[in-house]
């Protein structure tokens, strides 16, 4: 199988070298491009844009997409010898991916800083991005041994020997939604109420995404709910007080 890194794949089908280009640089590939961007997508997922639009489906001989760039990756092993990039292949065949595969980071330092990156984009607004797992960095702590792993799409395998073209026709419940994008409001907007900037990505994740949403909302609820997930993902923030909570409140329907 040929093995190919997903920038050289890029600069292959689209003749732009991502190669060391920062997030605004890439963003403005994508523009060249005219692909539909928005704010909320960091440079790892502005990459995994590109090569899902001009590169995947073009694989059809099996083929190893290797060599990941590491905001693509927040789980991964850094390279040992590439800077930047990670230990990460995906076996594209048939034009799909058919298997994700990867070192384990098993690093709590590095995998913090990964992890504080994530919130980062989360509080961007990108609903894939991670919270901070103390569990997980406990345990990476006490210690990890050197570990990798591969999953393989049972569905895209199953796609690919009976021939279908659409993965509907080979899934037991066929008639699925559409992904719905959700809307959110900039941490700006919550800033302007007096709502400290670390507590925007935790209202949001209590399902507070736009300011109006919190207009007529208790405010011991909403106290409660964001203090549950502070404590839930260990954050460590200063709890605000209902009073606190009740001035964010009324600030809105000022």
């Amino acid at each position: 199988y040929r093995r190919l890194p997903i920038l050289e794949a890029i600069k292959e089908k689209t003749g732009h070298d991502l190669e060391g280009k920062s997030e605004d640089e890439i963003r403005a590939v994508c523009k060249e491009l005219k692909m539909e961007i928005d704010d909320t997508m960091g440079k790892g997922k502005l990459i995994d844009e590109i090569f899902g639009e001009f590169c995947e489906g073009s694989f059809i001989q099996p083929t190893f997409i290797t060599d990941y760039p590491v905001e693509m990756s927040p789980l991964t092993k850094m390279h040992r010898s590439k800077p930047g990039l990670t230990e990460r292949f995906e076996l594209m065949v048939n034009g799909k991916e058919l298997a994700n595969a990867y070192s384990e980071l098993n690093d709590p330092i590095d995998q913090e800083e990964r992890f504080k990156d994530q919130l980062q984009l989360s509080e961007k607004g990108d609903d894939e991005a991670m919270f901070i797992d103390q569990d997980f960095l406990k345990a990476l702590q006490y210690g990890m041994p050197p570990t990798s792993g591969i999953g393989i799409g049972i569905d895209r395998l199953t796609m690919l020997m009976t021939g279908k073209a659409f993965i509907q026709e080979v899934l037991f419940f066929p008639q699925m939604r559409p992904e719905k994008t959700t809307p959110k409001d900039a941490a700006a907007k919550f800033t302007a109420l007096g709502i400290p900037e670390a507590w925007v990505a935790v209202i949001q994740k209590a399902g507070y995404n736009l300011v109006s949403d919190m207009k007529d909302v208790n405010p011991q609820k909403l106290h409660m709910d964001i203090c549950g997930i502070n404590k839930k993902y260990k954050l460590e923030l200063a709890n605000p007080t209902v009073n606190d909570v009740t001035n964010w409140i009324n600030a809105i329907k000022d």
